[in-house]
């Protein structure tokens, strides 16, 4: 079977996604518990200041603070794309679907490739390219990260499980 028939479609793309926007989600709303916690230690400790009819939501949502934690959540999402693509190449979604990203030689892909892809994905929307693509397959952050992302069979999944161990 070559590279181009083990390419994944776009239905199986989108079962990807939900699960691991699911996963995202999760992972966002901890790290925005953590940040807010950290402001309000900041605050117990008079490193920063606000005035004293506002409370924290409204502290996190006025300049600089509403940027340093939008900036934030960002960087942990594509640090949750990152390590596991780059750690077995699948997300948790991935492995729920049996699919796999790599480069396009068949090898794991590297840590800017990975952070290429995350940015590149668009929250997703880079897969609608799988759409109109039919040869290749790829999406837009695959041709931007020069990956691709593959069906595994069952087979293949789980040695992917045993290579982690």
């Amino acid at each position: 079977m070559s590279n181009i028939e083990q390419r994944t479609g776009f239905m199986r793309r989108l079962a990807s996604w939900v699960y691991d926007a699911l996963a995202t989600i999760a992972i966002i709303m901890l790290a925005q518990i953590i940040f807010l916690g950290a402001l309000e230690l900041l605050l117990s400790l008079g490193l920063i200041s606000k005035s004293e009819d506002a409370d924290i939501s409204h502290f996190v949502t006025t300049q600089p603070w509403n940027f340093i934690n939008q900036f934030y959540l960002v960087c942990v999402a594509c640090f949750f794309y990152v390590y596991f693509w780059t750690k077995g190449g699948q997300t948790i979604g991935m492995r729920a679907w049996r699919l796999k990203v790599r480069n396009l030689d068949g090898k794991p892909i590297s840590k800017p490739q990975a952070l290429i892809r995350a940015i590149t994905a668009l929250l997703g929307l880079g897969n609608l390219i799988v759409l109109i693509d039919f040869k290749n397959k790829r999406s837009l952050q695959d041709y931007l990260a020069k990956t691709e992302v593959i069906t595994l069979s069952k087979e293949e999944n789980k040695k992917v499980y045993r290579e982690l161990d």
